[in-house]
């Protein structure tokens, strides 16, 4: 179970606009990752306008920000593109680190339980360990909570 103090999971993911997202290249700088179920819809488009009304403040505050979900790449694309949003979405398609930071969880809707993206985010330190975590965030409320650990 990842929690404060833990180590950061590595990473290396495909991002909208053809890039990556990987630990490596975030080394000695402060980043929020944020996991979210499922790119353009109403829940998840609220928390990323909220990201993109925030990113110079945070930018400021020094925290880059990632978005990640399950989504393909074509897909996030076209959530930028639709949105205007200029921080990263990355892809990750297989959970594997939605997995390691313990965001792939068992969900259930109707009495059918799935596999599904609990929408968590957590703040990992220059030093590469996990400074703050927030689960099952409101997507209107998470640009505030990154904003007030910055």
């Amino acid at each position: 179970m990842i929690e404060v103090g833990s180590k950061a999971p590595e990473f290396d993911l495909p991002a909208a606009g053809g890039g990556r997202a990987s630990a490596a290249l975030l080394r000695g700088r402060r980043y929020a990752l944020y996991f979210y179920p499922k790119a353009d819809t109403s829940g998840c488009t609220v928390q990323a306008q909220g990201v993109q009304e925030n990113l110079a403040a945070l930018e400021r505050a020094g925290i880059t920000v990632i978005g990640v979900s399950p989504d393909p790449v074509k897909k996030l694309d076209a959530f930028a593109k639709k949105f205007g949003l200029t921080f990263t979405l990355a892809s990750d398609a297989d959970q594997s680190l939605a997995a390691a930071y313990d965001a792939w969880v068992e969900k259930s809707m109707y009495g059918r339980k799935y596999m599904g993206m609990e929408r968590s985010t957590f703040l990992v330190a220059a030093d590469g360990t996990v400074e703050a975590i927030w689960r099952k965030v409101k997507p209107a409320e998470h640009a505030a909570l990154l904003l007030a650990a910055a």
